[in-house]
């Protein structure tokens, strides 16, 4: 098995870690039941994008993650890797039309592409985002300051005062860590392919997340309905329950009906297939 994370860190590392975030996108788009997200099934709540959409902007990408993982190895500073960030979401949205699929995701999976890259000694998931803490979390919360309103998450964090992508990365992805790998995990353990884990994932995920997206096209009363709906679901017995894909696809058209898309949601699930599979490519010793 190829060695993920040498000490002497490779350009086959770099390819390998850029395969495997890659892939964390490809996954989280034909993941389904998600509701109100893209996936190959339909558009969710979505007019301006579809799956081949995606599809485009994730070809787009190639390279940028092997990149991000390249600097952390190098020690680079946070202004470095978002210089390599901000090149990477211009090539996206060029390739999507000025369509934003992945600005988020350019964002917290570059991190944590980059801590892998940086930890060479751990590589346990909870190591991977504690070096994104450790690493760059004053400066991410400081750039985030800097923003002022610039980005929907700025005007949410303005607004309701919800923490955002840059707060959930400089804390090393709490909602990643604590909730979302476990509830995959959990799926993973009794029986569930890879598709329903993911599902799983991404209701816990809703369930929890003061999601930007939610908040900033209907508001608290949409995050608090999403956030019920998630809640209802995973009490339920999630998507292991007998009729738990039936229940996922009516929660997704609820979501479609009333126009909610929880994308911070979709982007930390990309997280969590991501660093799933740099521990399933090389668990801890």
């Amino acid at each position: 098995m190829l060695d993920l994370l040498p000490s002497a860190f490779t350009d086959e590392a770099a390819s390998r870690i850029d395969a495997l975030a890659a892939a964390a996108l490809t996954h989280e788009l034909i993941c389904y039941p998600k509701p109100g997200l893209v996936s190959l099934v339909d558009a969710g709540s979505h007019d301006d994008m579809d799956a081949s959409t995606f599809h485009a902007s994730i070809a787009a990408l190639a390279g940028y993650f092997g990149a991000m993982a390249s600097a952390g190895a190098a020690g680079a500073d946070f202004a470095a890797l978002n210089v390599i960030g901000r090149a990477a979401e211009a090539r996206m949205l060029a390739a999507t039309g000025g369509v934003n699929t992945h600005r988020g995701a350019v964002f917290s999976l570059g991190l944590a592409a980059a801590a892998a890259g940086a930890s060479t000694q751990h590589r346990s998931a909870a190591a991977i985002c504690r070096a994104v803490s450790d690493r760059w979390g004053p400066d991410i919360r400081a750039a985030g300051s800097l923003a002022n309103g610039r980005t929907h998450g700025a005007a949410v964090r303005s607004r309701y005062g919800a923490p955002g992508a840059r707060e959930e990365a400089a804390a090393g992805f709490p909602t990643v860590i604590g909730h979302a790998l476990p509830a995959f995990r959990m799926a993973r353990r009794a029986g569930a392919p890879l598709n329903d884990a993911l599902v799983q994932a991404l209701f816990t995920i809703v369930s929890v997340l003061e999601d930007n997206n939610l908040l900033y096209r209907g508001g608290q009363a949409a995050l608090e309905h999403a956030q019920r709906l998630a809640l209802d679901f995973l009490g339920s017995g999630g998507i292991l329950a007998r009729d738990g894909v039936a229940r996922a696809i009516s929660i997704h058209r609820a979501f479609v009906a009333e126009r909610m898309s929880p994308g911070g949601a979709a982007d930390l699930l990309a997280v969590t297939a991501f660093l799933a599979s740099v521990e399933e490519a090389h668990p801890a010793a």
